[in-house]
């Protein structure tokens, strides 16, 4: 099964040209224009990860990234800005975006950031449901192991 992308950016060639690399690279991509475009998207279907922009005319990526996050806190987003600073990617890393990239993008840089976080999700995913498993056959309170009928 591929992974769904959501680009966000208000550049609509910034989008393309995102979306035909990612593409090439076996993802589905969908887009959004702005920042409350995205969070609406988020509502509606569940993304693998999102790539935003931060500077948007409606909703900024930083505002975006807080409200998405109060959706689906797993979803990891990678936030790239042209208008790199200290301060914009430390305030991008306390809202919870996985990682903070420069345009114009390093594509390998890119693919690498993606493939992390990806990994780092499904890993995140698994642990999860490992432990929901678990939880089934331990009584953690007492200590003692119940076993399930085979």
């Amino acid at each position: 099964m591929k992974n769904t992308v959501l680009v966000v950016d208000d550049d609509p060639a910034h989008r393309t040209m995102l979306k035909t690399l990612l593409g090439g690279w076996g993802y589905l991509i969908d887009e959004a224009d702005d920042g409350s475009t995205a969070i609406h998207m988020v509502h509606e279907q569940p993304y693998d990860l999102i790539l935003m922009d931060i500077r948007m005319i409606k909703v900024s990526g930083i505002e975006a990234l807080q409200e998405i996050k109060t959706i689906n806190p797993a979803i990891p987003i990678i936030i790239m800005t042209a208008y790199s600073s200290v301060e914009t990617a430390v305030a991008a890393l306390k809202s919870g975006a996985y990682d903070y990239l420069t345009k114009p993008l390093d594509f390998d840089e890119l693919r690498l950031v993606i493939e992390r976080a990806m990994d780092h999700r499904q890993l995140r995913e698994e642990n999860r449901l490992l432990k929901a498993s678990l939880g089934k056959h331990f009584d953690r309170s007492q200590h003692v192991v119940v076993l399930a009928p085979a």
